[in-house]
């Protein structure tokens, strides 16, 4: 039996599963801190630092998402965004950490224990798993950044206002925008294409892969300000 109805979309079916995760991402501190405007510089330096490294692992997920499509448009879909994850958002990455308002680099930055886990997860997915359960493991990063972002521009507004060249506005402002919405909505709706003609087996892989993608995300917001580092060497 499959467990979305008729009348129900597959995404529908895992945005429901993972409510309370993704209530425990919106109650994160790092993310309240963000909307204020008050996130400690050093902390946003070593978000973005961690993403920056997150992005080259995701652009290649989605480069081989891409290869396994169903259909030219879905290829070009999920390449587009590979491509925008390796230059676009990857070059505004660069230009908040290079930019001078944050503080300087210490050292060369290495990959978190999260950071490292996620996007071996996601590249091992794309590589390994059905083009089906791949892609419902890639969909958070499109559908929970897209609300988050959503929610931190509608917060951030009176921050940007009074400060347009706040360290966190162009962040915010990224994927709070319109493209990035249109982003999610055609990534959630491939997914659901994909469920169509999914058997049970293949169901059950997507919902545990887009769960398990949605507690890393958690992980990686949460771990800013609560650092898992590695054990020495």
């Amino acid at each position: 039996m499959r467990a979305h109805t008729n009348t129900q979309r597959f995404t529908d079916h895992l945005w429901s599963q993972t409510k309370a995760l993704r209530a425990a991402i919106d109650d994160l501190e790092f993310l309240r801190l963000l909307g204020e405007g008050t996130l400690p510089l050093d902390a946003f330096r070593t978000y973005i630092e961690q993403d920056s490294l997150y992005l080259t692992g995701y652009a290649k997920a989605l480069a081989l998402l891409a290869a396994k499509s169903p259909d030219p448009a879905t290829a070009a879909f999920w390449a587009t965004s590979s491509a925008s994850a390796a230059a676009v958002e990857s070059a505004m990455h660069d230009e908040l950490l290079t930019g001078g308002a944050l503080p300087p680099r210490q050292g060369e930055p290495e990959h978190s224990p999260t950071c490292l886990a996620y996007v071996s997860y996601l590249v091992a997915t794309a590589a390994t798993e059905p083009y089906a359960v791949a892609a419902a493991a890639a969909l958070p990063c499109f559908w929970i950044y897209a609300e988050v972002g959503r929610d931190l521009a509608r917060r951030a507004a009176s921050v940007i206002a009074a400060d347009p060249t706040h360290p966190y506005a162009r962040w915010v402002t990224t994927y709070g925008a319109e493209e990035f919405q249109n982003s999610s909505d055609t990534a959630r709706a491939l997914v659901d294409a994909a469920a169509e003609s999914a058997d049970e087996r293949d169901l059950a892989a997507m919902e545990q892969a887009f769960t398990l993608a949605c507690r890393y995300e958690l992980l990686f917001w949460d771990t800013v300000l609560r650092p898992q580092p590695w054990p020495a060497a």
